[in-house]
């Protein structure tokens, strides 16, 4: 199992246990499979998505990824964990404007020293973007930019993709397109995916769909 997440509770400061944003959160995801999180806003979709990218701390409970529990890791133990194993797709781009599309996507890899030129030609070749490699992010569409996005988090083969509404920003044409492209290349470099998302045609195509409702799972 590669993400296995057992009774996992979270409250903010100030707000007492019965307003906890995550109640008790027990799920299970396997290697190279996909699944789908649903939800109303405010349901603790995207809390649960930063606690198992390891960008906050839980109150109890316990996150493991490939066998490695969060709890207790230090804060470089945790940076670590999301250059090599865990990467993010988030609904705002969040490229970097200063660099190109090619340096975009291999910033990730620089970092963690997994550069494979092979297999990032494959991606820039796959998501439409080889007679893009040389502009920069403003130069581009949204849907353009967010396969860049997807480019780079997947330049580096994660064990774990973690998606946050990625198509949120797009209309509904480059939706599906990017969606189906993550789709396939995530299948085709054995990365499971973990996505948030509100729409339930979006979800309905991932391998399995879950619910949150007010901290728990449906």
């Amino acid at each position: 199992m590669l993400l296995c997440i057992r009774n996992l509770s979270k409250c903010y400061p100030g707000l007492p246990p019965s307003r906890a944003v995550l109640r008790k959160v027990s799920l299970d995801l396997e290697a190279g499979k996909t699944i789908a999180l649903t939800g109303e806003s405010g349901s603790g979709k995207s809390t649960l998505l930063h606690l198992i990218a390891a960008l906050d701390h839980y109150d109890s409970g316990e996150i493991k990824i490939d066998g490695t529990s969060l709890t207790g890791l230090t804060d470089r133990a945790r940076a670590k964990l999301r250059r090599t194993d865990v990467a993010m797709v988030f609904q705002q781009f969040n490229l970097v404007p200063s660099l190109t599309v090619e340096q975009n996507i291999l910033l990730h890899a620089s970092l963690a020293e997994r550069v494979d030129l092979d297999w990032i030609t494959t991606l820039t070749r796959r998501l439409g973007l080889a007679d893009l490699t040389n502009r920069y992010p403003e130069q581009l569409s949204g849907g353009q930019q967010q396969r860049v996005a997807i480019g780079r988090a997947l330049a580096v083969r994660p064990k774990l993709l973690l998606a946050d509404e990625p198509t949120g920003n797009l209309d509904e044409t480059a939706s599906a397109e990017v969606l189906n492209l993550m789709l396939e290349l995530v299948r085709k470099s054995g990365t499971s995916l973990f996505l948030v998302t509100h729409s339930v045609q979006i979800a309905n195509q991932l391998d399995r769909r879950i619910h949150l409702s007010e901290g728990k799972i449906q």
